[in-house]
């Protein structure tokens, strides 16, 4: 897959907790034109406001459509922050497919990070119950569902608390604090 083509542009940027997919702000979100004055560059892909993480913008609508239509497969990774510790059965039923209400995903990725990986503070913070340890996952997926990753610890017994997409494809959040973009 060659991307970009010489002649476009490809923005990583890390998308803080409250902050829209798009560049106009809604209700209590903010938009990505608080951070990014960047003139005909489109966002490929989503991140719901409640989820952090690496977005990608681009002007080449062909490579807008390889980033994000699920036909092209491209992995998606995330860290996840879940409520109580993931058993081998659970990490089993992520890495076979979990069936949803909108049908069975396809295989993922799983991991339990261990040490957690190395990350900012969320503004608000995370809600945690004293009593219920917390663990983190990588969770890598080829498919977009809406709030998929989401949906798929919960059907395993273990709801997400913080969600932050670390890659797409080869590009990764590396270098850059929550806010920030590069070219």
């Amino acid at each position: 897959m060659n991307f970009p083509s010489p002649s476009s542009r490809l923005i990583r940027f890390n998308k803080p907790y409250g902050v829209l997919s798009q560049f106009t702000p809604e209700g209590r979100w903010r938009g990505l034109k608080d951070f990014i004055d960047i003139p005909d560059v489109y966002v490929a892909g989503r991140l719901d406001a409640d989820s952090e993480g690496l977005l990608l913008l681009t002007d080449d609508g062909k490579l807008q459509a390889r980033i994000a239509d699920p036909r092209f497969k491209m992995e998606k990774t995330y860290w996840v922050q879940v409520e109580g510790v993931p058993t081998e059965a659970a990490l089993t039923s992520l890495r076979s497919g979990v069936q949803l209400n909108d049908g069975l995903t396809r295989p993922a990725r799983a991991r339990l990070l261990d040490p957690p990986p190395e990350v900012w503070e969320r503004q608000p913070p995370i809600r945690e119950r004293k009593s219920i340890p917390t663990a983190w996952l990588e969770l890598a997926i080829s498919e977009g569902r809406n709030r998929q990753v989401r949906r798929m610890t919960a059907a395993v017994g273990l709801p997400t608390l913080r969600l932050i997409r670390a890659a797409i494809g080869p590009h990764t959040l590396d270098g850059l604090a929550p806010g920030t973009w590069h070219e």
